[in-house]
């Protein structure tokens, strides 16, 4: 394992679970073990259909709202 590779794996074990698991599918599809189509909880398809029509009314996040979570993260 390459240096880097091993310091971004560091850094995922300390983000919440389902990041780490976005992380691993992307990681898992660039070493050619794709996973599958990936099927949306009715919470996920709910959640999806709210933020299109808030997209839809022009509803986005501020600047400062953003920050705040790069911050969160460390970003």
């Amino acid at each position: 394992m390459t240096e880097l590779l091993d310091k971004a794996i560091t850094a995922a074990r300390n983000l919440p679970h389902e990041v780490q698991d976005a992380i691993a599918r992307m990681v898992l599809s660039y070493a050619g073990e794709d996973q599958g189509v990936y099927r949306f909880t009715y919470e996920e398809e709910a959640e999806l259909n709210e933020s299109e029509a808030a997209a839809e009314r022009g509803d986005f996040a501020t600047d400062e709202e953003v920050r705040a979570i790069w911050a969160k993260y460390g970003l």
